[in-house]
């Protein structure tokens, strides 16, 4: 079971996981990610973003200054941390640019300190929208994709709800049913019960 981190205004998800190698990895890095790892004095070895959106990265460019390798479906650019859309409306917002070590566009599989993943790009939420999931623990990492009883909002630049819902559909719900899914914002879930209830894309 991952450690969860919730920060930041949009209240957050970052996941601490342990890998085989005795490293550690980061899902996504919400403000004050940084300072709660340092407070555990953990350097984790890489930062998996889930997507750009800046709830999701605001304390990426701090983690990698650790140590830790950025692990991401594009190259960083202020119009997928939504940067430029806010300051259009007069939002006093910034990220601090980093650099992705690793891009993940075309990559099905990953494998981090021991830990093997498969890679999902399900876009509609946002352009670079990727998932992680852990065959041998059985999660999924989820992001603003997926969440419990709900899913991720498709009127940002970039989005489009039917290739959001499709993209559920076709990749996330064909994994097992008792595949744990830890989301970008709220609680975990399963992939059985978003399947059966969730109502803006289950059965």
């Amino acid at each position: 079971m991952p450690e969860r981190f919730t920060g930041g205004f949009f209240q957050t998800n970052g996941y601490l996981l342990n890998a085989p190698d005795g490293s550690h990895l980061l899902v996504d890095a919400p403000m004050g990610a940084a300072a709660w790892l340092k407070a555990k004095d953990i350097v984790p070895a890489a930062v998996l973003l889930t997507h750009q959106h800046i709830d999701h990265v605001e304390d990426a460019a701090a983690i990698a200054a650790m140590g830790a390798r950025v692990y991401a479906f594009s190259p960083h650019s202020s119009d997928l941390t939504l940067e430029a859309l806010l300051q259009g409306f007069g939002m006093q917002v910034r990220v601090e640019p980093f650099v992705v070590d690793q891009l993940l566009e075309g990559c099905q599989e990953l494998e981090v300190g021991g830990l093997r993943m498969r890679l999902a790009h399900v876009p509609g939420h946002s352009a670079d929208s990727v998932t992680f999931y852990v065959p041998e623990l059985g999660e999924l990492f989820s992001g603003d994709t997926l969440m419990a009883q709900g899913l991720g909002r498709s009127d940002f630049p970039g989005g489009n709800g039917t290739l959001l819902i499709d993209g559920i559909r076709e990749k996330l719900f064909a994994l097992p049913e008792n595949t744990q899914v830890f989301p970008g914002h709220g609680p975990d879930t399963t992939i059985g019960a978003e399947r059966a209830e969730n109502p803006y894309c289950g059965d």
